[in-house]
């Protein structure tokens, strides 16, 4: 009776569709046997309707709290909703090893689904993070009874955001750890862990060496961080079998992605996205003011995600009585094929036929006196700092596990270091709306070899206040980075893609500096490998940009925008 309580105040509050049925039927800890003998508890929600497709959640993170009420909202939108707990955690049987048993077990699930009297032959897939990378591990050989896809925050492969610019996600991965850890233990011990701010998380993040920051954190090894401490280099075997990226063109079911510009896996799911459409499909993108796990992009996923579903599972079941919101970017002009969020004032909401949209792509300079502009490069001394990871450039918001770190923050508590150079721009004297991705080129001389690039794109306010927009990190050593015959050496920085208006008087800025710690592992300087180094380096580095070495970030401007929408 409270879950139907519940589900009911929340499609009224969410301005979900109107239930099709309140009358559900709930089979928990069904006994799932896979091909190895392993068990997987699954719940199935039935509603009381004839020829309901079926919708398949596969998580890792239990089947309680937030995604009872998930299944029981979408089994009222007329779908049998079955939820399964990955092997290893939420009750199931087995040794939790992320990537490793999902094609398999989710294989074997599918099987199992065929098998029941219920089954009408089609059945979609929803999830984020975790949840949609099980999706992309079945959805190569799922065949046609696999009718849609709902990846949220999410992509094939997670090689290449664990290793961002081949350093080290540490606060993703080592957070993310302990968040699996946690649910082994009691909720009271949690809750009390979580009230004191998880200073054992806190200490395992300054840890060194990084082999033993896992048991710091949590009191026991975690097999799976030792593992990406000691593969980490992009040759490594480990990772060909835990990737899902080379099936992409084998996947046929219609995909929807939602996604926020703050998103940890934002670079990676976009790749996915264009790599679909160079196939022939057409997938649905919509990319808001969200990070990774905030109400924002849940509410939004499932918005999304239930109209979604209700298109290609038979009928528009979610679609059919949609209210109109143009608030929100699943109810204004839904057959978009991309719909993303322009931040910053004026912006709102952009409908687009593709990603990335067409634009002009505008270098600004690095010029002497900390200044940023459009102007060519001039003569001039390079601008130099020291690094030290003893003490190392704390990180500020930005793209985060945990929603209420990441995001949006005033960086001038971090620009006030003496380890972070700046150059901003004059105010504009018009709005510059930048949509697509974002690049940086930065010339430096450093006594070190090994070091890191991070570079930062910021609004700066009428009031002075500075908002981190995007950001991306280059790890240097010598194999992957030559110097030229003066020792300057040019580092191409992918930054994190974007859709932003910096308004009339407000300016741009760019940050640089030698790390964003704890969201990345700082470079110690030695070399020594990833999970053993314990030796802290530092040194000194110059950020070049005479003529001869042009540093600049690369925006894509945006002239005419389409229809903006209100937010």
């Amino acid at each position: 009776m409270l879950d139907r309580l519940a589900a009911g105040l929340a499609t009224a509050a969410l301005r979900l569709p109107p239930a099709r049925t309140r009358r559900i039927t709930v089979d928990r800890d069904i006994a799932l046997r896979v091909r190895d003998g392993v068990i997987l508890r699954t719940d199935h929600y039935a509603p009381d309707l004839t020829a309901a497709p079926t919708v398949l959640i596969r998580t890792p993170y239990g089947r309680a709290g937030p995604m009872r009420l998930l299944c029981r909202i979408a089994a009222e939108q007329g779908f049998h909703v079955v939820i399964q707990s990955c092997r290893g955690t939420g009750g199931s049987g087995g040794e939790f090893e992320p990537f490793v048993h999902e094609r398999d077990d989710g294989l074997d699930t599918l099987d199992w689904l065929r098998r029941q009297r219920w089954w009408t032959g089609a059945f979609g897939m929803f999830g984020a993070s975790y949840q949609g990378f099980v999706q992309w591990a079945l959805a190569a050989e799922a065949g046609p009874q696999l009718r849609a896809m709902v990846a949220v925050a999410t992509a094939s492969t997670t090689r290449d955001s664990t290793y961002a610019g081949e350093s080290f996600a540490l606060d993703t991965v080592l957070t993310w750890a302990e968040l699996l850890q946690a649910q082994t233990v009691p909720w009271l011990a949690r809750q009390w862990e979580l009230k004191r701010g998880q200073p054992k998380l806190t200490a395992a993040l300054s840890h060194l060496p990084l082999i033993e920051a896992d048991r710091v954190a949590t009191g026991v090894t975690v097999p799976f961080f030792q593992d990406w401490l000691r593969h980490h280099t992009p040759q490594a075997d480990y990772w060909r079998s835990r990737v899902f990226d080379d099936r992409l063109h084998l996947v046929s079911a219609p995909v929807a992605m939602v996604s926020g510009w703050h998103d940890i896996f934002l670079p990676a799911q976009l790749r996915d996205y264009e790599a679909l459409r160079a196939t022939g499909a057409d997938p649905r993108l919509v990319v808001g003011p969200w990070t990774h796990g905030s109400p924002g992009l849940f509410v939004a996923a499932l918005r999304e995600g239930l109209s979604w579903l209700g298109t290609h599972l038979g009928d528009d079941r979610a679609g059919a009585q949609r209210p109109v919101d143009a608030a929100h970017p699943s109810d204004a002009a839904a057959t978009a094929p991309v719909r993303v969020h322009v931040g910053g004032p004026g912006g709102g909401w952009r409908d687009l036929p593709n990603w990335p949209p067409p634009a002009d792509t505008v270098r600004w300079h690095l010029h002497p006196g900390a200044v940023l502009s459009t102007s060519e490069p001039v003569p001039s001394p390079p601008d130099g700092f020291w690094y030290d990871p003893a003490d190392p450039t704390p990180s500020l918001g930005g793209p985060l596990l945990v929603a209420q770190r990441a995001g949006p923050f005033d960086n001038r508590p971090v620009e006030a270091r003496s380890d972070v150079l700046t150059w901003t721009s004059e105010p504009l004297t018009a709005a510059v709306e930048v949509i697509g991705p974002v690049r940086a080129e930065i010339h430096l001389r450093s006594e070190l070899t090994y070091l890191d690039v991070f570079v930062r794109l910021c609004d700066v306010d009428g009031r002075g206040r500075s908002w981190n927009i995007c950001d991306g990190l280059v790890r240097l050593d010598p194999q992957r980075f030559s110097a030229d015959h003066t020792g300057v050496v040019a580092v191409p920085v992918e930054m994190w893609p974007t859709a932003h208006r910096f308004a009339p008087g407000h300016r741009l800025r760019l940050q640089v500096s030698g790390g964003a710690h704890p969201r990345y592992a700082r470079n110690p300087g030695t070399g020594e490998p990833l999970g053993a180094a314990v030796t802290l380096r530092g040194g000194f580095r110059e950020i070049m940009h005479d003529p001869e070495h042009p540093s600049a970030v690369v925006l894509p401007v945006v002239h005419s925008a389409s229809q903006a929408f209100p937010s």
